[in-house]
């Protein structure tokens, strides 16, 4: 499993905004600035992270981006798996997969099945705040 830059870069667009005042919409053009990520990068990302309700966006002046809720009720298992679609180490193991008709013999099956609980478990425990250091509360959307 590698992640994609689309994954790398979601995640730091969001840990940004987990820094900022919850209050405050931020522009996309700052967030690009701090991350050194190209704008039209970002707004390839963003429609996907508005769609999903992870961000709500405002256009126009004083317009921008802000998370919709607190930054610890983001894991970065969430993140990634909407824009990798699936955290998975190997195929037979993603949502929707045929079922192989080797697992019953398969001797490399339960390393493969530990290694998906482990990813999975731990990029869920990890969150925006832990990321961040971000305060807790604030003036959300939920």
């Amino acid at each position: 499993m590698m992640i994609s830059t689309r994954g790398r870069y979601a995640l730091r667009v969001l840990a940004d905004l987990a820094s900022q005042d919850p209050g405050v919409f931020i522009p996309m053009k700052d967030i690009a600035a701090r991350q050194e990520i190209s704008l039209k990068y970002i707004e390839k990302i963003m429609p996907v992270l508005t769609k999903n309700r992870l961000v709500e966006g405002v256009h126009g002046k004083g317009g921008g981006y802000r998370l919709v809720r607190p930054p610890e009720d983001y894991s970065v298992g969430e993140i990634l798996r909407l824009t990798e679609g699936s955290l998975s180490p190997v195929s037979c193991l993603e949502e929707g997969a045929e079922p192989c008709p080797r697992a019953a013999s398969c001797c490399t099956l339960p390393v493969w099945n530990k290694l998906n609980s482990l990813i999975g478990d731990y990029l869920d425990s990890v969150t925006l705040k832990d990321l961040t250091g971000a305060p807790a509360g604030g003036d959300y959307v939920i």
